[in-house]
């Protein structure tokens, strides 16, 4: 397993509910202020399209269309973000809903891009059994995780293989999509093939500060919330299975210059221990701010 810890409150997800209907002008003016302020967070809701339109009109369709009319029920006057999660977003203001699944949005004054946080969270993710990789996942997501590897750890009961391997990535790459759009973000992390141990272990070699998390009795660890952060660059954090990272794991990443770090004494599943940590590291770096 990932290592002991302590839980986290909640991440991105608590940013509210978007506005319903209201006055033009004053509308129009809030959505400026909150573009110009950096401090403020968007809380319209969030839908993905191909390519971020600017322009006077735009007919949001499709699932996306379906989602936004039959299941958020929006209507006119309403603000809306679309993105194309890979950090460029336009927010309008529906100007009407056409049967079951047609948003005509206007108002997209500009295309807008979120830039590549100057701390990069990757976050190695051994696979857990049944559902629970999928939570782990979301709540990654939700906490603010840039990119998430799958890893066959020697420990793994789960095993990625042919066409089941290749329905278990896509269900976590639309986790991630729908979690993204969920918790509002417009960057949304990536999601890697299934990496093995040589894998990740090239992956640790490249980052700026790499993570195990990990805790025996015969192997002395430092805690998490001490680490040193870099200012710039990539942190890559590896969560092992439910029994744990192996001796020979342990080794191949110490050699690519990883450590061990723990988060505290309880012990968490492998499915809550990226979130947890990634948290910790958040909270550092001064996005949670």
């Amino acid at each position: 397993m990932g290592g002991p810890g302590a839980p986290v409150g909640a991440g991105a997800a608590g940013r509210g509910a978007g506005g319903g209907a209201g006055g033009r002008t004053g509308r129009s003016a809030g959505r400026v202020e909150r573009i110009a302020d950096e401090e403020n967070v968007m809380t319209a809701p969030v839908f993905v399209v191909e390519e971020v339109p600017a322009g006077p009109e735009f007919v949001l369709d499709g699932p996306e269309g379906r989602h936004a009319v039959s299941v958020k029920r929006l209507g006119p006057g309403e603000d809306v973000v679309l993105t194309d999660g890979r950090g460029r977003w336009a927010e309008g203001v529906v100007k009407a809903a056409e049967g079951k699944d047609r948003l005509v949005v206007m108002d997209l004054e500009s295309v807008l891009e979120e830039p590549e946080p100057d701390v990069r969270i990757t976050v190695v993710q051994a696979l857990p059994k049944g559902d629970r990789g999928e939570v782990a996942v979301e709540t990654m997501t939700e906490t603010g995780v840039d990119a998430i590897v799958p890893w066959q750890a020697s420990r793994c009961i789960t095993q990625w293989r042919g066409d089941r391997g290749a329905k278990s990535l896509s269900k976590w790459r639309s986790t991630a999509r729908e979690s993204g759009k969920q918790s509002r973000r417009v960057r949304f992390p990536e999601v890697a093939g299934v990496m093995s141990t040589k894998q990740v272990a090239a992956l640790l070699a490249q980052a700026d500060l790499a993570v195990v998390l990990h805790e025996d009795r015969d192997t002395p660890s430092e805690a998490l919330a001490t680490a040193p952060l870099p200012e710039k660059g990539s942190v890559v954090l590896v969560v092992g299975p439910e029994g744990g990272v192996s001796p020979e794991e342990l080794a191949v990443f110490a050699e690519a210059g990883a450590r061990p770090y723990r988060l505290g004494r309880s012990v968490l599943r492998t499915s809550t221990a990226g979130t947890a940590a990634a948290a910790v590291l958040l909270a550092r770096t001064g996005r949670w701010s």
